[in-house]
């Protein structure tokens, strides 16, 4: 692999290699989608292959040296400086990767706040098949709790990913199945 390529590993044609184009993008999301965690921008980035993972964390923390965003932990906030740049450079940028990059970023808060009110954990069973506990939780105590088995690992995330984005009319069906009257 050539030097050139460790930069462009894993972004698909259109999206961005150019560090300063990068950095433009993430002050564009952190001022239209912030705040935001380091963990949500690389998610949204790299599920849709616009930009190199290095090359968020190295631009995410340039842009935090530069003072155009601020870091609490691993929460970014624009600054002032940085919603100029974001409001003057930005549309720079081409239009489908902005738009791209936001409804990406949006998809992963959405996600964050599914998983932290429905969570699924998988354990896996000596002879292959797989138990998926999943919770519905509020205010930091269990609502509903259902264990489900599976014959394997594969059907186990499916099951995961399809509780944590579906948790809510799961639960909601559920209490009108157990609360309805009998006819």
């Amino acid at each position: 692999m050539a030097a050139n390529d460790a930069f462009t590993a894993g972004v698909r044609p259109g999206g961005l290699t150019n560090s300063t184009e990068i950095r433009l993008l993430l002050c564009y999301l952190v001022k239209n989608a912030g705040p935001i965690t380091r963990t949500e921008i690389e998610n949204a980035l790299m599920e849709e292959a616009l930009v190199n993972y290095f090359e968020i964390g190295s631009c995410l923390d340039d842009i935090a040296r530069q003072q155009l965003v601020t870091a609490d932990g691993d929460r970014y906030t624009i600054t002032d400086k940085g919603r100029k740049v974001a409001q003057e450079l930005a549309y720079d940028l081409p239009r489908s990767v902005r738009e791209k990059a936001v409804a990406a970023v949006l998809r992963s808060q959405t996600w964050a706040r599914k998983e932290a009110e429905y969570s699924a954990r998988i354990s896996e069973k000596a002879d292959g098949h797989c138990s998926v506990r999943c919770q519905v939780k509020a205010l930091d105590s269990e609502l509903f709790c259902l264990d489900i088995g599976t014959p394997d690992r594969l059907s186990a995330e499916m099951v995961k990913k399809q509780f944590i984005l579906k948790g809510n009319e799961i639960y909601q069906m559920l209490i009108t199945k157990l609360t309805e009257e009998e006819k």
